[in-house]
């Protein structure tokens, strides 16, 4: 699985930041399509192209948690108490929607996709799935 995922890191950081289509949370679809699922979030895609669109649809949605929760359910995930290498959770502040992250655990931290890159992130995980 850990090279596969690091496979999956190369090759997401070459890819344009495009609201809708690669950011933090799509970044979490984009692995289970990788790892051979259908996509999880067609509902979402291109639905926004703007930071403002994309925090509408987790204000409305209560938090990044349901949101996540949705896209999951759709490839039959499970949820975890403690992450494996691969799985994917939400990280961040349980009390602010704004500072809650999608991430895909290494197997040591998790990690978020950001503008320009993948980065580790030390964050309370939110909840945890295993893909």
């Amino acid at each position: 699985m850990q090279d596969k995922l690091m496979a999956f890191f190369r090759h997401h950081e070459q890819l344009p930041w495009s609201p809708g289509e690669v950011d933090c949370c799509l970044f979490l679809a984009a692995w289970a399509m990788w790892l051979g699922h259908s996509d999880p979030a067609p509902h979402l895609r291109g639905t926004y192209d703007t930071e403002d669109g994309f925090r509408a649809i987790i204000v409305r949605a209560g938090g990044v948690v349901p949101v996540v929760e949705a896209c999951v359910a759709r490839v039959g995930g499970k949820r975890v108490q403690q992450p494996l290498c691969g799985s994917v959770g939400v990280i961040g502040s349980s009390g602010n929607v704004e500072r809650q992250f999608g991430a895909i655990f290494d197997g040591e931290r998790w990690k978020v996709r950001f503008i320009n890159n993948i980065v580790s992130m030390t964050a309370k995980p939110l909840a945890i799935w295993s893909i």
